[in-house]
Order: C-alpha cells, then sequence, then structure tokens
C-alpha cells in the first residue's frame, strides 16, 4: 500500500463446516505471525450455522469467550428475516483492503467464499472460484490430475444413483481387496474409511454419505510413505522442501483425530531425506499439479509413496492449515522462509492476482433493435 499506511487485513475463520475449530486454530497463528507494524486485521467469524459476525463479537470468541455464548448473544440483533443476513457484517469492512480466509472445507475451500470477494471487488489471498471448487473435489481434482498425466491412485465415484452397481465384489475385481472410500467434497479425513470386505464397506458407505452425495472409492496404497510438499506463488510459483508424517503402526491413515486432536503418537520429519530422483518427481508432480488445477497463493499437496517408490498424488490443500501441527508452515520455515515473511508473501501474491485480473477487458456492446430471422416449423 501506498504511504507507509497499514494494510486492513480482514481475518475471516470458523465457518459450518466440520473443520470450524481447526479453522480457529489456524487463524489464531496466521494472527499472531502478522506484523502489526504492517497490518491492521479485522476479526470475522463465520459461526457453525454460517452466520458472520461482526469484529467485535468475533473478537470476544478469539480470545477465549465460549463461542456458543457470544453467539446467544449476537443472533437477537440479526435480523435473520433478511436474505443477507448470513453477511450483514460485511457493512463493517468497507475500507478492506485484502480479505485473508482461513475457513477450511465446506464454504470456505469449494469456491463459495471466493465468488463474494469476487462480487466484492476486493483482493483475497489463494485460489479463485475454479481453482478451489475443482481442488476440492476429489473426483473433479482427480479428472484434472488424469488429463494432466499425474499419477493418483485408481479409484470410481459411488453415489446414491449407482449404488447398486457398486457391490463389494464389483469393487474387489475392479480396486483390490483394499480401498478407501472418502466424501468427494469433505476435508481433513472426515468420513474417510478403509474397507476390506463387504461389511466395512457397507458401513463405510453408509457413513460417507452422511457427509457427501458422492463417494470415491480409491485403491489402497499399502504402508505409504505419507509425504506433503507446499507451494507458494502465482503464475510461477515455488516449492518447499519436503516433509513426511509417520503416523503410529496401530492407526490406519493420518485421519482428524491425529491430525488436529492428539498428534503425541505422530512423527513429523522436516525435512525428510528421500532419493533424489524422487524428491524431483514429487516436486515437479506437485508444481504440475498446480498450474493444471490454476492455484494461486499457496497450497499444500499430498503423496503418497508406496514400498517400491512410486509416488501418487493424493490431494491439494487451496488454504492449508495452520494451526500448531500443520505442516505448510513449517515446511516453509526449514526451507528459509519464516513464518510472518510467510504471511507478507501469501498477501502480496493474493494483490498480485488482483491487479492482474483487473487487466482484463470486458466489451459491452448494445444491442440495438432486434431483427429475428424467419421460423419454420415442421
Amino acid at each position: 500500500m501506498q504511504n507507509n499506511k497499514k494494510i486492513h487485513v480482514a481475518l475471516l475463520f470458523g465457518g459450518n463446516s466440520s473443520e470450524h475449530d481447526v479453522s480457529k486454530r489456524s487463524a489464531h497463528n496466521i494472527y499472531d505471525a502478522m506484523d502489526k507494524d504492517k497490518y491492521d486485521v479485522s476479526l470475522f467469524m463465520f459461526t457453525k450455522d454460517g452466520i458472520l459476525l461482526g469484529h467485535q463479537a468475533s473478537k470476544r470468541i478469539f480470545n477465549g469467550e465460549s463461542e456458543d455464548q457470544v453467539v446467544s448473544d449476537e443472533y437477537p440483533k440479526i435480523d435473520m428475516s433478511n436474505p443477507l443476513a448470513p453477511i450483514l457484517a460485511l457493512e463493517e469492512i468497507r475500507d478492506v483492503d485484502i480479505f485473508y480466509p482461513v475457513i477450511h472445507g465446506n464454504l470456505g475451500e469449494d469456491g463459495t467464499i471466493q465468488g463474494l470477494f469476487k462480487l466484492l471487488n476486493k483482493p483475497y489471498i489463494g485460489s479463485g472460484v475454479l481453482a478451489s471448487a475443482a481442488s476440492f473435489d476429489k473426483d473433479f481434482t482427480k479428472q484434472i490430475l488424469n488429463q494432466a498425466g499425474i499419477r493418483n491412485t485408481q479409484y470410481v465415484v459411488v453415489t446414491p444413483e449407482n449404488r447398486e452397481e457398486y457391490s463389494w465384489n464389483r469393487i474387489e475385481s475392479e480396486l483390490g481387496a483394499s480401498v478407501f472410500l472418502k466424501p468427494a467434497n469433505q476435508g481433513s479425513s472426515v468420513g474417510i474409511h478403509r474397507a476390506e470386505d463387504q461389511k466395512s464397506y457397507e458401513e463405510g458407505l453408509a457413513d460417507a454419505f452422511k457427509y457427501d452425495f458422492k463417494i470415491l472409492v480409491e485403491k489402497a496404497v499399502e504402508h505409504p510413505q505419507e509425504i506433503e510438499i507446499s507451494i507458494l506463488g502465482n503464475e510461477k510459483p515455488m516449492a518447499s522442501k519436503l516433509g513426511a508424517v509417520r503416523v503410529p503402526d496401530s492407526d490406519e491413515f493420518y485421519d482428524y483425530q491425529n491430525k488436529f486432536v492428539d498428534a503425541s503418537g505422530v512423527v513429523f520429519e522436516l525435512p525428510v531425506v528421500l532419493p533424489e530422483e524422487l524428491t524431483k518427481e514429487i516436486t515437479k508432480m506437485a508444481l504440475d499439479a498446480y498450474r493444471a488445477l490454476g492455484m494461486k497463493g499457496l497450497s499444500r499437496i499430498d503423496f503418497l509413496v508406496d514400498h517400491n517408490g512410486v509416488p501418487y498424488l493424493s490431494e491439494p490443500n487451496t488454504l492449508p492449515g495452520f494451526t500448531n501441527i500443520s505442516l505448510y508452515p513449517q515446511m516453509w520455515d526449514v526451507s528459509g522462509i519464516n513464518y510472518s515473511d510467510l504471511i507478507d508473501k501469501i498477501i502480496e501474491y493474493g494483490f498480485a492476482e488482483y491487479k492482474r485480473n483487473k487487466q482484463i477487458k470486458y466489451d459491452f456492446q448494445e444491442l440495438g433493435t432486434e431483427h429475428v430471422g424467419e421460423k419454420k416449423y415442421n
């Protein structure tokens, strides 16, 4: 910004997804890392019902007051009959310079909030509408990866409409005797199950359908090495060093519990030392995927490496976590970019993408008198 004016950042967090509390933790860490000599930060939390609270109410929750109590205090002040009730708090942030969403999962990473920012004609950090939506939907992600020739796990999509076509016998014959079931539009291991027989398959599907109407059934990578990489940038993205996540042998995969609740049994190796060719291959796959999906600003991309040293791209995360456990900032730290500088760069890329998009021209041509050709009906 000009004239040494502080940049006014609207930090949005919370949301009505299963990652509501994860978002709150991420927002705390990002807020603490922001240089307050550079930024004025206003806080805005989406409740679990999807209602945006103003700065003062959000700050109360941010500072440790009971969320339920604050919500109870604020809801009577909101005219819920107003169709704009969920976003009325935006009236407080007319002078905002840039939006910084830290909303994981539903409505935050699926392109919804990005569409609102675009409608408001304001800069924001991270990927745009299409890239966010495509990267959040695991099915569309895989379709794009396959089109781009980027290796990922074999899968089928099960919906309520084709459910009867995908019996366990068919799944086993096409994908093998060990598969993972994943809701297409959820994050952080929510609704994910491993199935190895008809009973676990049926039970896993029943639970997964609570979270989405489109379920990916993926061929399992047996005893994989879980590798993550952080990407930063717009048209010329750069990649961090690699990190590894090693979960206890008793855990089937890196689930919600050991991601966010109790990571005491998880080992994070930063940076992880892999064979040079494998490191190069994973880095190239990640950068290729970032470009193919049209991502901007930042992303964490996860991989599974099988016992033969073959990497499979697992999934991208367009608004990765910034909790104390999250690897996105940690991988940049070991790559030479500290937390505060990382936040600066993410914000700079947000402004740069906004400026770039403002160069696009739209011509509006008046139609004048309408001339209709002869209609011939047969």
